[in-house]
């Protein structure tokens, strides 16, 4: 059931924010949930919640650095609110 309403929730919290619903992102959990239960072994539902969020934090730190974010939201900082770094 736990493994239910996590994607529950996030979906509906994207649909909240960004007033869209990507199937693919609900579907992600649920997988990634499996994978780790594959790889480490385990039935321990709190272990595999904690590892997946765990593994999307380290992702998305990644994909941040590689895509520049940092720089790309400070100009468009800059430039919206007249900022001085």
């Amino acid at each position: 059931m736990i493994i239910i309403i996590t994607p529950i929730l996030g979906a509906f919290r994207n649909y909240v924010k960004y007033k869209y619903f990507k199937p693919l992102v609900f579907i992600r959990t649920p997988i990634l949930y499996l994978l780790i239960q594959a790889i480490i072994q385990t039935n321990n539902i709190w272990k595999i919640l904690i590892l997946e969020r765990w593994f999307m934090l380290i992702y998305k730190t990644c994909l941040s650095l590689l895509r520049n974010d940092y720089m790309k939201k400070k100009h468009k900082y800059i430039l919206k609110y007249n900022l001085k770094y």
